[in-house]
């Protein structure tokens, strides 16, 4: 990469150097145009949509201590996290998202979180 700073302060003297100042110009844009594409490959497939419910499924526990996480990739793939907190117990559960779509039923507040994550 060519990186042109006020250091620089020799003027082209004439055409063949103001030719050459170019050519490395092009070659810069070039190689800076194929690694934002190449970022932007890459990019759709990290987790980029994320949603979180809070939710309380038993009445004799308060403070919304349960939760639906939903983290989703550009075509909707990813995962849901819900997290069932108890006095006595707590249970985690993950479903796989592939396209929207989930790999086992959801609960209401999965739903919630994966139809507001797709939103985005």
């Amino acid at each position: 990469m060519i990186i042109f700073s006020k250091k620089d302060k020799k003027e082209p003297k004439n055409l063949k150097e103001v030719l050459a100042i170019l050519s490395k110009l092009k070659e810069s844009v070039d190689n800076t145009s194929k690694e934002l594409a190449d970022f932007k490959k890459e990019s759709q497939k990290s987790l980029q949509k994320v949603e979180l419910i809070r939710f309380n499924p038993f009445r004799e526990i308060g403070g919304d201590q349960s939760f639906s996480l939903a983290v989703l990739d550009k075509d909707n793939t990813g995962f849901v996290i819900t997290s069932l907190y108890g006095r006595e117990s707590s249970r985690v559960y993950s479903k796989k998202i592939s396209q929207g779509k989930p790999s086992h039923p959801l609960s209401k507040e999965e739903q919630q979180a994966l139809n507001k994550a797709m939103k985005e």
